[in-house]
């Protein structure tokens, strides 16, 4: 696993690049874990952070913390209110359309233990994404023994809600699963990445992430570059 890399800091906030596989605070999903993204910016900077926003371990990219709790506060309610306009890109198995609105609501995702006490007759969310496909491939390899081939592509995700999970159950809504997604993907295709392209994670990058600075009252843009071990399987794919 990759160090984290600062991406931007101010007086009030700072981002990092999380590379895939690390937890951002201490969990009890994984008691033996000793790294963590938010004990790793703290180092960094030399001070206390305050996490505003979510990202999954097997996520990469962008993971914005507040440096003081006023400001933490301000963006947590931007994030509520849908003020913030996140990018992602993902790989995804088989051919997307060029353009298409997912509007599918989404039933919370409850854990047996952290969740025991939530209702789990709760009616489902509004949940919206918009996705643009960036690029496709067929490659000659028949991962599935229905197709002598197999076809991705490379996806642009802008979320409008922030549910659970929502852009991997968006994608498996569509048959298109994100590769390398364990719990809503295609395990033939993940096995198939694993072996042909050394990949053992979600191909899934939180790429920009813009918003306006509650403080400088000016809008931000923070961008993160493709990690290494993406790039290399989209080198190797032929998409980039």
């Amino acid at each position: 696993m990759s160090d984290l890399k600062l991406l931007y800091q101010d007086d009030y906030l700072v981002a990092v690049h999380k590379p895939s596989g690390l937890l951002v605070h201490r969990s009890w999903l994984d008691k033996a874990e000793t790294q963590f993204a938010m004990q790793m910016t703290r180092d960094r900077v030399g001070k206390h952070v305050f996490p505003v926003h979510r990202l999954d371990r097997p996520t990469s990219g962008i993971l914005l913390f507040a440096l003081d709790s006023l400001t933490a506060r301000q963006l947590s309610l931007a994030f509520a209110q849908h003020q913030v306009s996140k990018e992602y890109l993902a790989v995804v198995r088989g051919w997307t359309p060029s353009a298409h609105y997912i509007d599918y609501p989404l039933k919370e995702e409850l854990d047996p233990i952290a969740d025991r006490f939530c209702d789990p007759d709760k009616p489902a969310q509004p949940a919206q994404t918009w996705l643009q496909t960036l690029a496709k491939v067929e490659l000659p390899f028949a991962v599935s023994p229905r197709h002598p081939s197999s076809r991705y592509s490379l996806v642009r995700l802008r979320p409008h809600t922030g549910r659970k999970h929502q852009l991997r159950r968006h994608l498996a809504h569509l048959s298109h699963p994100i590769v390398g997604d364990t719990t809503h993907g295609d395990g033939r295709h993940n096995k198939f990445f694993r072996e042909q392209f050394d990949s053992h994670r979600l191909l899934l990058l939180h790429h920009s992430l813009t918003f306006h600075h509650p403080h400088l009252q000016v809008p931000l843009q923070i961008r993160t570059e493709l990690d290494a071990e993406l790039q290399t399987v989209l080198t190797h794919m032929g998409l980039f």
